[in-house]
């Protein structure tokens, strides 16, 4: 699904991150269960859980650092991105040495073009590729965020601070139990001469979701705050 509209579809906001969702009750009622029934234990769920915290987005940085310093790799990234997963340490057969369930599917890395630009969403749930981007965004799992990027995506890239012109065509691409999805962003101008580390740290996880472009200075994500001011009229 994509869009190449120029106007911004002003609708009365919701709250993004204000809400717990009926996927989130089940995760807790699914998740007791599985513990009741020895599917697994308290501590692989403890232990996982600080495996994603702990790895955050840096590997999918690295890997996007490394595709637009190496064209070679790029082109293996696009084309295997599993396999090239494991240029950054990620082995999503066996990411966390106890499996989750993120271990058995597809990933694929779309690559942003001058004009095309990818933005990634679960309309189901919160599918998202943990054992290279870590746990996502609490605003991510919303229903809000999930329902409105599909149908105003450009209102909803504005309130990230994220204004592209309007020969650019949004696409937005839907999570699933068996295909994940990472974006490749465009390498921004004034980069020249940076080593892999400097592209690296700019390489946001909002970037790889495709809410947000990397720049020069910026290595930081959107917080919720800020799309709470967003909604509420402010600078």
């Amino acid at each position: 699904m994509s869009t190449t509209g120029h106007q911004h579809e002003h609708r009365p906001p919701a709250p993004m991150v204000e809400e717990v969702s009926d996927f989130e009750v089940l995760e807790v009622a699914v998740r007791e269960l599985c513990l009741e029934k020895g599917i697994f234990t308290a501590e692989d769920h403890r232990a996982f859980t600080e495996f994603a915290e702990r790895i955050g987005p840096l590997p999918a940085a690295a890997l996007v650092a490394k595709c637009w310093l190496d064209e070679e790799f790029k082109r293996t990234a696009l084309a295997e991105p599993i396999e090239a997963c494991k240029a950054v340490g990620v082995d999503w057969l066996e990411p966390t040495g106890f499996g989750t369930p993120s271990d058995f599917t597809a990933l694929h890395i779309l690559e942003d073009t001058p004009t095309l630009h990818h933005v990634i969403v679960c309309t189901l749930c919160s599918c998202y590729p943990r054992p290279l981007l870590g746990n996502s965004p609490e605003w991510y799992r919303t229903p809000n965020y999930r329902r409105r990027v599909v149908r105003y995506p450009r209102d909803v890239l504005a309130e990230f601070g994220t204004y592209l012109p309007a020969d650019v065509e949004i696409r937005i691409e839907d999570s699933n139990q068996k295909h994940r999805f990472m974006v490749l962003p465009m390498r921004p101008d004034g980069t020249e001469n940076w080593s892999e580390d400097e592209l690296a740290r700019i390489v946001t996880r909002d970037c790889l979701i495709g809410v947000a472009l990397p720049k020069p200075g910026v290595s930081a994500n959107v917080t919720a705050d800020r799309i709470r001011e967003a909604h509420r009229g402010g600078n």
